[in-house]
């Protein structure tokens, strides 16, 4: 909305590829239309939690409702305020922790934000917490879509916490929704004393169960995964340097560009990606999969900004 008014263009003909969300997921304004009487009551989000647990296979006693996964980082952050985190990763864990420090419990996102690589716990994982302050956190935001199954099966039974967005995977930034799988009861009950008294909207909780419903995470992993291939080799084609990651988006890089701006050309084409440099990656760019209704038109404005070199 910010880089629309800026450009002083509706937001609605603007392409954001700058926020990694599901492509292929429902319509969730429909539902949210038949749900709007929800704004009348305070939220109890005690049955949604009780759907999602059952949906993703675990115990709701371990499950927590967020407003968003940001608030799922902050809470567990909270809860335990020392970690360790190793770049490039999400900013929001080194934003919201006390200390970093090697050895602390790991902070990690799978597929790992911003390279879209899964993490095999079995290889790169150590999720045994003792002699830590706390437990390793997985933040599996991106998850679903990359691998169609809600959860990684080998943190089924460990002591780890998990994050979660529904965010991402309904598509639905502004209707904030998320959640943390705590490692025990405990802490689960800890965090939801820390959690702000209906912090997670009314609204929000009465649309978990019919999406939940509307969810197919098996074929749209699927349907993203052959989106993402697509586009990586029309991009290349197009002398681009395209990276295909395991998640929902692709990396771009451009080394014949003599350092223009690669955000700021497709800009004027209504497109916007994501810069990475923040992340440690000069002259890489982040770049959402579009819905396949869209991708002529993202192609076409990469097709324009390559004939203006």
């Amino acid at each position: 909305m910010r880089v629309a008014r800026s450009m002083g263009v509706d937001p609605a003909t603007l392409i954001d590829l700058s926020m990694s969300m599901n492509p292929f997921a429902p319509d969730v304004a429909s539902v949210v239309a038949d749900r709007v009487r929800a704004i009348d009551r305070y939220p109890d989000p005690g049955d949604a939690e009780r759907s999602l647990a059952r949906a993703i296979g675990v115990s709701a006693d371990r499950l927590v409702l967020t407003n968003g996964g940001a608030e799922a980082i902050a809470l567990v952050a909270a809860q335990q305020p020392v970690g360790e985190v190793v770049d490039p990763e999400f900013s929001l864990y080194r934003r919201h922790l006390r200390a970093i420090e090697v050895g602390a419990p790991r902070w990690r996102s799978s597929p790992s934000n911003p390279l879209g690589r899964l993490v095999d716990r079995r290889v790169d994982g150590d999720a045994d917490p003792v002699g830590r302050q706390g437990y390793d956190v997985w933040d599996e935001a991106f998850y679903p879509l990359a691998t169609g199954e809600w959860t990684d099966p080998t943190l089924h039974d460990a002591a780890v916490w998990r994050l979660g967005s529904l965010t991402k995977t309904w598509s639905c930034p502004g209707l904030r929704l998320g959640y943390a799988i705590a490692p025990d009861e405990e802490s689960a009950a800890a965090i939801r004393l820390r959690r702000p008294e209906w912090s997670v909207n009314a609204l929000a909780v009465s649309v978990i169960e019919p999406l939940l419903d509307l969810t197919d995470l098996a074929a749209w992993a699927q349907r993203i995964a052959s989106a993402r291939s697509a586009l990586t080799d029309e991009l290349n084609r197009l002398g681009f340097r395209a990276e295909a990651t395991q998640a929902n988006w692709l990396l771009v890089g451009d080394d014949a560009r003599s350092g223009r701006d690669l955000r700021s050309d497709l800009l004027h084409h209504r497109v916007l990606v994501r810069d990475c440099a923040n992340f440690g990656l000069p002259s890489v760019f982040r770049v959402a999969v579009p819905h396949p209704d869209r991708m002529d038109q993202v192609v076409g404005a990469f097709r324009a900004v390559a004939a203006g070199r």
